[in-house]
């Protein structure tokens, strides 16, 4: 299918190289004939390669820290200013643990790192959805997509506070989409996907074995990051009108299936 975002209007957060999945969504929703801004927060455009993206995609940056409020007013507002009306969909594509980065383990979280990880990477779609409902910046059927990973669900030691973290965004898209949605028909939804060779996935200890791990689990393996962009496009789509407050699973199976042939024959003993 074709133009499935035809006349559509979008923010993509997030993006930082080709690696990543905010990438891929954007070059997606391009393709699909979508319009939209591009923004991240100032530290990470400097460290990204997001001016190529915007060259690639027609599509203008708006540097924007997702933690503060006014910086989002003022995404929303340049967004309609640039594109020429109200947003169809946004991409919550935002994650950062301090814990991980400096090897600090769970039982012994340094609590600040930990709430600037809440706020970076949960609250902060609390925030998004919070400005965008009092500007009324989002059409009425719009949809709003935050990814998040099932850690959320099951104990993945190596995934330490960012397993709480996701844990709450799914929460705030399940509470605030139940208000957006009465309000005005907005879908708030998150996508939990396979581990992923992205710079945040590779950057967490042991990602590689437990990337090998979940393929050899899933029926249809690991889902890449273009085939999570597709499946995201789906979502900004009328084709999911219906479709709010859920946690929906994009991982080849994994998160419904015990165990494997292909890892059982790994244990065997004869």
């Amino acid at each position: 299918m074709h133009n499935l975002l035809k006349g559509k209007r979008g923010i993509i957060t997030g993006a930082l190289d080709q690696n990543s999945i905010a990438w891929k969504v954007a070059e997606k929703a391009h393709e699909q004939g979508a319009t939209f801004v591009l923004t991240n927060a100032p530290i990470a455009m400097r460290m990204g390669e997001i001016k190529n993206l915007a060259e690639k995609t027609n599509s203008e940056i708006i540097p924007a820290d997702a933690t503060n409020v006014d910086d989002l007013a003022n995404l929303y507002t340049k967004a309609q200013e640039i594109l020429g009306g109200k947003i169809d969909f946004v991409l919550h594509s935002i994650g950062m643990s301090v814990n991980i980065r400096k090897n600090i383990p769970y039982t012994e979280s340094n609590y600040d790192y930990f709430m600037k990880g809440i706020d970076v990477s949960a609250l902060s779609l609390h925030k998004m959805l919070s400005v965008a409902m009092k500007m009324d910046a989002i059409s009425e059927g719009g949809s709003v997509v935050a990814l998040t990973y099932m850690a959320a669900q099951r104990t993945y030691p190596f995934y330490t506070d960012m397993a709480d973290i996701k844990a709450m965004l799914e929460s705030i898209a399940r509470s605030f989409g139940y208000h957006y949605g009465v309000e005005k028909k907005v879908r708030v939804n998150t996508v939990s996907q396979s581990p992923t060779k992205t710079t945040a996935g590779t950057g967490i200890k042991g990602f590689g074995d437990f990337y090998s791990y979940a393929d050899s689990i899933s029926p249809l393996g690991n889902a890449d990051a273009e085939s999570c962009a597709d499946y995201c496009i789906t979502l900004f789509s009328d084709l999911t009108r219906m479709v709010t407050m859920q946690n929906l699973f994009h991982d080849g199976g994994y998160s419904s299936t015990g165990v494997s042939f292909d890892v059982m024959d790994k244990f065997a003993t004869e």
